[in-house]
């Protein structure tokens, strides 16, 4: 502190007027000194003690003056912090205000942000679901159409060769030249009703070893021949142009696929991105 000590008034050999007293007891005691000295001296011992008293009372009041000043200026500073600290606390209480309601918002804020990350996290994941199921489908129909594509060309291709054997063999009919046509019913896309017509005409048709064929038997061949030839011939057609319908399914399916992985794909990264935002 920087007040002075003062003297404790509860010191009776310090109060003013013990000393007093004290002072007087003395003078009193010293009467006989003080009548030899009054010859000497002008001053009486009433009037030296009162000398006394009127020190004392200078020296109390200017004691009691530096003590209201230090209290003065004590009180003052007490004054100023209690007003600064008030003020304080009252810009505390507001900045506290502001965050409480700062964090009301932010609170609500992660609460709508974790929703919407969790179903952008369904959607991410019921479409990446979407794209394993399209390319399953789609590796089962392309399985499906190469096997479908392959056969219509292994029968395109074996018709086109019996129909040429058929179309040459006029006189020539030794059993070698009509394994092109025999071939056909191992096929499983010719029909049976064709497959029994192709039997018929190659058990009827078949040439006896060493004799020659008259030309009769030629002409017959030929009829004969000739409608074998149309049959094959329209299921030549028609192969092709299933065949030809089956090329443009797959190209459609395949150009449907490829959009569809396009556009989940896009949906993917979008809402991963969307994600990646939200939970920074």
């Amino acid at each position: 502190s920087s007040f002075a000590r003062q003297p404790s008034s509860s010191d009776p050999m310090q109060s003013p007027v013990t000393m007093v007293f004290v002072l007087a007891l003395a003078l009193c005691a010293a009467s006989g000194v003080v009548a030899e000295q009054h010859a000497r001296s002008a001053v009486t011992p009433v009037q030296k003690v009162i000398e006394l008293m009127e020190g004392m009372l200078a020296k109390g009041k200017s004691e009691k003056h530096d003590e209201q000043v230090q209290f003065a200026a004590y009180k003052q500073f007490c004054d100023d912090t209690t007003v600064e600290k008030k003020r304080a606390i009252a810009e505390a209480n507001e900045k506290i205000e502001v965050l409480k309601a700062d964090i009301e918002k932010y609170t609500a804020t992660a609460a709508k942000l974790t929703e919407e990350i969790a179903a952008h996290d369904e959607d991410i994941s019921v479409w990446k679901g979407d794209q394993k199921a399209a390319t399953k489908v789609r590796e089962l129909e392309k399985a499906d159409y190469d096997a479908m594509h392959a056969d219509y060309s292994e029968s395109i291709d074996a018709l086109e060769r019996a129909i040429a054997v058929l179309k040459k063999q006029a006189y020539d009919r030794k059993q070698a030249s009509f394994a092109q046509v025999t071939a056909l019913q191992k096929l499983s896309l010719i029909p049976e009703s064709a497959k029994r017509a192709i039997d018929a005409f190659v058990q009827e048709e078949e040439p006896t070893d060493g004799l020659e064929v008259s030309a009769p038997e030629a002409y017959g061949y030929e009829f004969q021949s000739h409608g074998v030839i149309e049959m094959l011939e329209k299921l030549l057609d028609k192969f092709i142009a299933e065949r030809t319908g089956l090329e443009k399914t797959e190209m459609n399916s395949k150009h449907a696929f490829d959009m569809l992985m396009q556009d989940l794909t896009a949906q993917i990264d979008q809402a991963t991105q969307d994600r990646e935002e939200k939970a920074e």
